[in-house]
């Protein structure tokens, strides 16, 4: 883990973030790490957090969790990983589900819907391939969806491969364990 940034707690941060992310902590009840080092630049991180909840709302829960986790599974991003499949849960996702998300193999997957899997065939492709060679995925995914959610979804893409670049670098540790650390 990097110590080379300081951790920020909620008072130390600037009013506007701490207000924005209080309703976050108070629900999860913790400030994840990213938030702590993250801070340090709380204009980037405001805007981030709105981009986030613009995907939110662009995209159905499933798409986005879908994206999430595809992300944070390929990248090696258990911190993020690991919270999205405690989001899944709390969504009413079956782990099944969230376990075939995770294996990155959605040909091979019986609890994901076709556009589910054209989704993850497309994020995979793109991640391989920064985007170069992921037009023929991109264009099976956008014909099962609207022209926004196919948008959404590109997005959404790099909002988490920003995520994982920044805990990747900064080494941190998941603030939460897996569903499935108990099965294994």
């Amino acid at each position: 883990m990097s110590d080379r940034i300081p951790r920020l707690e909620m008072a130390d941060m600037r009013a506007d973030l701490a207000d924005y992310l209080t309703p976050r902590v108070e629900r999860l009840r913790y400030l994840g790490e990213l938030f702590k080092c993250a801070g340090h630049a709380p204009d980037v991180l405001l805007q981030f957090m709105h981009f986030t909840d613009a995907l939110k709302q662009a995209l159905p829960d499933r798409l986005t969790e879908l994206g999430a986790l595809t992300v944070a599974s390929y990248m090696e991003n258990r911190y993020e990983r690991h919270q999205h499949e405690r989001l899944s849960v709390k969504l009413g996702f079956p782990r099944a589900w969230i376990a075939q998300v995770n294996r990155l193999d959605p040909a091979a997957a019986t609890d994901l819907s076709d556009v589910e899997k054209a989704a993850q065939a497309y994020a995979l492709k793109a991640l391989r391939t920064r985007g170069l060679e992921a037009q023929a995925e991109f264009d099976a995914f956008a014909s099962l969806v609207t022209p926004a959610e196919a948008m959404a979804f590109v997005m959404l893409i790099g909002r988490y491969v920003t995520h994982a670049i920044a805990v990747n670098t900064l080494r941190l540790e998941p603030p939460v364990a897996s569903i499935f650390e108990d099965e294994q």
